[in-house]
């Protein structure tokens, strides 16, 4: 996500939410997203009026993402094995991507969004050595359904994916740069 903020021109400062993701629950991979992605907009406006040092007239983007696998809902993995198994299973049938961004205008609380984007991937069989490296990368394991799709490794196995690259990865720029416009138009109209 930081990387496609980057492509974008957007400056920005990580702010983690440290919520209890586990404790939001929904029936739909969709209103868990948009859910999560409201949860941690409120948890980071309420810690950032606290401090006296962040600016109030930042635009905040929260987002969330999960992974769709033969309809169960796949979040980070808890463990290596659970990592193996949702990576292996990629390669068996698709997994759709659902994630939602919003933007805050902190200077007036008003919110834009949620945008819910889905996104599907094919791959090829995977391999055990690929799965097997990323597993011991590990980096996999902090991904919604340890799924990488940037990961070379797992570039080299796509067949087909509906949907653009940067909203399987986590962060649509159609949907934050959409977002971001409307949020900066409605204060240009109240100035």
């Amino acid at each position: 996500r930081k990387a496609i903020l980057a492509e974008m021109g957007v400056p920005y400062r990580v702010v983690v939410a440290d919520i209890d993701e586990k404790a939001i629950r929904m029936d739909t991979p969709e209103a868990l997203v948009a859910a999560l992605a409201d949860a941690k907009a409120d948890a980071i406006v309420a810690r950032m009026r606290s401090d006296a040092d962040d600016a109030d007239d930042a635009l905040l983007i929260t987002c969330d993402q999960v992974v769709v696998h033969e309809g169960a809902i796949r979040e980070k993995p808890e463990s290596e094995a659970e990592a193996r198994a949702f990576v292996r299973s990629y390669g068996a049938s698709p997994a759709t991507t659902v994630g939602a961004v919003l933007v805050t205008d902190l200077a007036t609380g008003e919110r834009f969004g949620p945008i819910v984007d889905r996104c599907v991937v094919h791959f090829d069989p995977i391999p055990d050595d690929v799965v097997d490296h990323l597993i011991a990368e590990g980096t996999c394991l902090h991904c919604a359904g340890g799924l990488m799709v940037e990961h070379p490794k797992m570039t080299a196995l796509t067949r087909k994916t509906e949907g653009s690259t940067d909203a399987l990865m986590g962060l649509s720029k159609a949907s934050v740069g959409g977002l971001l416009l409307r949020a900066l138009e409605k204060r240009r109209r109240h100035e």
